[in-house]
């Protein structure tokens, strides 16, 4: 199947869900065929231990238009996202999980919304079937925090149903457990993002891997995203501002003393500021130059992978006139 026949490339990340695999191919199938598109469903085995991988060669035997990524051990949803994208074909990419909880007869929503002009379409669980206290109440809680830090405002970034343009997802680096911010950190791009609500249904096979335990991940993964989206071009500007202000305040203090010593001619060795006024000085001399030390990272980065700083929609030449 050539590459520029490709439409629709689904990318499924799994692990133990060996109940559910055959539902969610026959539900997928009975979708896509329904598109009259070429099509392309790619389940990534993310180290299941139990017969998910089996189910898998048994579908992908009679079904060429299956392909299966096996990792060698279970790298995390994120490592699982992005070997299926590597593998993806399609113009267009729809991501989807694999616990059947996701409808795979909103994928024709998300497609149609998206081909209004977006680049990423998003679903919206908004009748969600998970209990309140340990998955919804933390899921809009962060909810609300990723959209206020990162400034791009969706209902539900847990929601694995997605539709993305397929240059955006191969421009988005994904490592840890990015793949919740992907429309964030796709942003930089100057991205039209429209959400959908969709259906959800509750777990009826399997057992969920989510819980509350993930709760400080994904706040220490927040604030690497709000790093990546503000200063990953230009580290300097937070740390030389950090040591900027530190080095001030040291100076002041340190101003202050010298006054008292210089002309007050009053003992200042035995001063406990003495030493805060000459470490808040140091330290800021040492923010300064991690800043300069990474902005040569951050170049020897873009430099070495040719890596751009910048995306470009499109190109208007005298050709178009």
């Amino acid at each position: 199947m050539a590459e520029d026949q490709l439409e629709v490339s689904v990318v499924i990340p799994l692990y133990n869900e060996e109940e559910n695999i055959e539902r969610l191919y026959v539900g997928l199938k009975e979708v896509l065929e329904g598109l009259a598109q070429e099509y392309e469903i790619i389940f990534v085995d993310d180290g299941s231990t139990d017969g998910s991988f089996e189910s898998l060669r048994r579908l992908h035997a009679r079904d060429p238009r299956l392909k299966v990524v096996r990792l060698r051990r279970n790298f995390g949803q994120t490592a699982a996202f992005s070997a299926g994208f590597d593998q993806a074909e399609g113009r267009v990419i729809v991501t989807i999980d694999a616990d059947l909880q996701n409808d795979p007869a909103d994928i024709p929503l998300l497609l149609a919304k998206l081909e209004q002009g977006y680049d990423i379409v998003s679903g919206w669980r908004k009748g969600r079937q998970d209990p309140f206290l340990s998955r919804r109440f933390p899921s809009m809680v962060a909810n609300f925090l990723i959209s206020e830090v990162t400034g791009v405002k969706l209902h539900d970034y847990g929601c694995s149903l997605k539709a993305y343009r397929r240059e955006v997802v191969k421009n988005v680096d994904l490592y840890g457990e990015l793949h919740r911010f992907i429309p964030a950190l796709a942003s930089w791009m100057g991205i039209s993002l429209a959400e959908v609500p969709v259906t959800h249904h509750p777990r009826r096979y399997g057992k969920s891997k989510y819980g509350l335990s993930r709760t400080p991940r994904v706040i220490l993964d927040l604030l690497t995203v709000r790093f990546l989206l503000s200063y990953s071009a230009r580290p300097i500007h937070i740390f030389g501002s950090l040591g900027i202000l530190t080095s001030f305040l040291g100076a002041i203090i340190l101003a202050y003393l010298g006054l008292i010593r210089l002309v007050l001619q009053r003992s200042i060795a035995d001063r406990p500021v003495l030493f805060l006024g000459v470490l808040l000085f140091v330290v800021g001399v040492q923010f300064v130059t991690m800043g300069l030390l990474a902005e040569l990272t951050i170049r020897t980065y873009h430099e070495a992978r040719n890596k751009p700083t910048y995306m470009v929609r499109e190109i208007l030449t005298r050709n178009d006139v």
